[in-house]
């Protein structure tokens, strides 16, 4: 075997995203892979300690602009579990309207990537022009049509009137037919068909080994969504995970399609049965909790199970550690694409949705003696005083 090393990335057409896998490849076959990571490093964690409680909301927000409104769902929910205070049912019920509305716009955006890697300009444009219905309610009832700052701790920043609800159950009526119209494509169509079925599958057993999270395990027949654990309103709305058995690209669409019809279905349920209380506790804007407390608050994000760590310091965190979906996911890449020719490349990175930038850390390394190092707060101060002695 004469193999060869083709880099692909960090700035490439198959996503706009800081992310270098280094493919080796015999021929136009990929043998091997090595993902590297540490383009870009936004030092979020860390400025989460200078905030209060409250302002790290708004930080926790611009992690992903996609899923904004689960990493302030899982912050908040975090905070609340060190305050032992437990929010309204009808703020439970908003946050998940409002979670169930961005994993449509989620997935939809990502289905629509799939449609563009494998040359399908038409279906990538259609897709899209019927997000702008998602995007457009998340506006209606937010304000915003992607940082929507809408929950608080204690509960949410905005209620759900009746003139909202119509315009919602209208604009779910339409999705729902073009949902059924796209998984028929995804499913039945021989041009799409031809370039998704039977590329970059996960077997059920790698799967379990392997451990992703989202769509892409239960694409492989493994029932674990966070969501099923009945946290927010999700016990009260009968909600069902949704798996598949191929475990290729095409599954995993279909899941996510089928996710998309399952996740309609809820914001119906939810808008029928929205309980009437308040929609937050009045918690003061500096909110002091006890120095030590631990918790650790989790979410399903779209792209899987979203985890925060909190300790807390007092009236600032002491430590927020964040454990993204796609940092539990991107080690499948080298398993999922090995084998497969390099126009699958694109495809079958756009199919395990990933989200680099919210994803990377940074890794101090000795370039002599290539060992890495962890590098603290006094470390940074010292190396500064060194510099302007």
């Amino acid at each position: 075997m004469h193999d060869y090393l083709l880099p692909f990335g960090p700035q490439h057409p198959a996503l706009i995203e800081p992310v270098h896998i280094k493919l080796r490849v015999d021929g136009e076959t990929i043998v091997g892979s090595e993902l590297v990571l540490g383009y870009n490093h936004k030092g979020i964690e860390k400025s989460f300690e200078s905030r209060w409680w409250a302002k790290g909301v708004y930080l926790s927000q611009r992690i992903c602009g996609i899923c904004g409104a689960y990493h302030t769902s899982c912050y908040c929910q975090g905070i609340e579990s060190l305050m032992g205070i437990e929010i309204p049912d009808r703020a439970k019920y908003i946050r998940v309207l409002i979670s169930e509305l961005e994993r449509i716009h989620s997935h939809m955006l990502a289905l629509g990537i799939v449609a563009w890697e494998i040359g399908l300009d038409t279906l990538f444009h259609y897709i899209f022009r019927d997000r702008e219905l998602v995007m457009d309610l998340q506006e209606l009832l937010t304000g915003n049509r992607v940082h929507f700052a809408m929950n608080v701790i204690g509960g949410t920043r905005r209620d759900v009137n009746l003139e909202q609800t119509r315009k919602i159950e209208g604009s779910l009526e339409k999705l729902e037919e073009r949902f059924r119209y796209y998984m028929d494509i995804f499913k039945n169509d021989a041009s799409v068909r031809n370039r998704i079925k039977h590329v970059g599958h996960l077997s059920k057993k790698k799967a379990k080994e392997l451990n992703p999270v989202g769509p892409n395990i239960r694409a492989s027949g493994i029932d674990f969504d966070v969501r099923e654990t009945g946290y927010l309103a999700y016990k009260d709305l009968k909600f069902k995970a949704v798996t598949g058995e191929g475990g290729d690209v095409l599954e995993r669409c279909l899941v996510r399609w089928r996710e998309c019809s399952e996740s309609v279905r809820m914001i119906h349920e939810a808008l029928l049965t929205l309980p009437k209380s308040e929609i937050a506790l009045n918690v003061p804007p500096v909110i002091k909790i006890k120095e030590g407390l631990e918790t650790v608050s989790r979410v399903e994000a779209p792209r899987g199970e979203l985890i925060y760590y909190m300790k807390s310091g007092g009236d600032k965190p002491y430590r927020v550690k964040i454990r993204t979906p796609t940092y539990q996911t991107f080690h499948i890449l080298d398993e999922i694409i090995r084998g497969y020719g390099i126009p699958d490349v694109p495809t079958i990175l756009a199919s395990i949705d990933p989200c680099f930038s919210c994803t990377d850390r940074m890794t101090v390394v000795d370039v002599n003696t290539r060992k890495e190092k962890i590098v603290t707060k006094h470390d940074i101060l010292h190396m500064k005083e060194d510099r302007e002695g």
